[in-house]
């Protein structure tokens, strides 16, 4: 897990004021949930991994990425545009955290086993808005899945 998260997550400045909402943190668990959503079926299993990657990612206990998730979906139902989260993302983050939450959507799209081409759109899409190269965006992949 890279330095970068574990810095953002200790530093209060990047806290919103009025809400105490981190917005890298709920940038990524909106894309997640998109991710889930991708194939039109967000599945339980879906649902646990986001809350695990969310713990994972962004250092924080089930309770608080249980809470995050639920008002990432919230957001996610109202959102009509990746645009705004990715823009939040590309601003705040550095090259290496970029392709960290590359890999986040990875490991959610391959966690039935089964890639969707939707799925596999999708983080393509997100990459392209985070400014991250097709070829980190393949070789990310390309990582997950050969283990």
């Amino acid at each position: 897990m890279s330095d970068f998260f574990k810095f953002l997550k200790s530093d209060p400045r990047e806290i919103q004021a009025d809400d105490d909402v981190n917005p890298v943190e709920m940038a990524a668990a909106v894309l997640l949930i998109e991710m889930a959503r991708a194939d039109f079926e967000q599945a339980d299993l879906e649902n646990a991994m986001i809350i695990e990657l969310l713990q994972e990612y962004f250092v924080m206990n089930f309770e608080d990425a249980n809470e995050l998730f639920g008002e990432a979906e919230e957001i996610a139902d109202n959102s009509v545009s990746l645009h705004e989260f990715t823009r939040a993302l590309h601003e705040k983050l550095n090259d290496e955290a970029k392709n960290e939450i590359i890999e986040m959507l990875w490991r959610l799209a391959l966690v039935d086993d089964s890639l969707d081409r939707y799925e596999d759109y999708l983080v393509r899409k997100i990459a392209d808005l985070l400014y991250v190269s097709n070829s980190n965006v393949l070789r990310i992949k390309h990582e997950l899945t050969s283990n």
